[in-house]
């Protein structure tokens, strides 16, 4: 018999962005993001470290953020290149992966960047 699985908490309200390029007026385009939704998550945070941004030192910090399970292709469900946005933090979704056997739960591994 196996242990029972514990659930976790989902106490953090977070919107989930994607992608969308726009054009800029000058046959090129600039990267812009759409909301697709608000999900529930658990946020456990990695160990961080500075890097160098494209024109400042950024910390980055690796978060592991489960939200509630969704078919691969439903709109519910976080792609990588996706982003969750919590007021001003921002996440951005590296790669997306069942946390359980059932996939009652997804877990998004994220970055959070900060101007260092």
């Amino acid at each position: 018999m196996s242990a029972p699985q514990i659930s976790p908490r989902l106490d953090r309200r977070m919107v989930l962005e994607g992608p969308v390029q726009v054009a800029d007026g000058a046959g090129g385009f600039d990267l812009s993001w759409a909301v697709r939704g608000v999900v529930w998550a658990a946020l456990k945070p990695g160990s961080g470290r500075e890097a160098a941004g494209e024109e400042v030192r950024v910390a980055e910090t690796p978060y592991r953020i489960t939200v509630r399970g969704a078919p691969v292709g439903a709109g519910a469900r976080p792609r990588p290149e996706d982003r969750l946005r919590d007021g001003a933090r921002v996440f951005t979704i590296l790669a997306v992966t069942e946390a359980d056997p059932r996939g009652q739960y997804l877990t998004c591994f994220a970055r959070e960047e900060v101007p260092a």
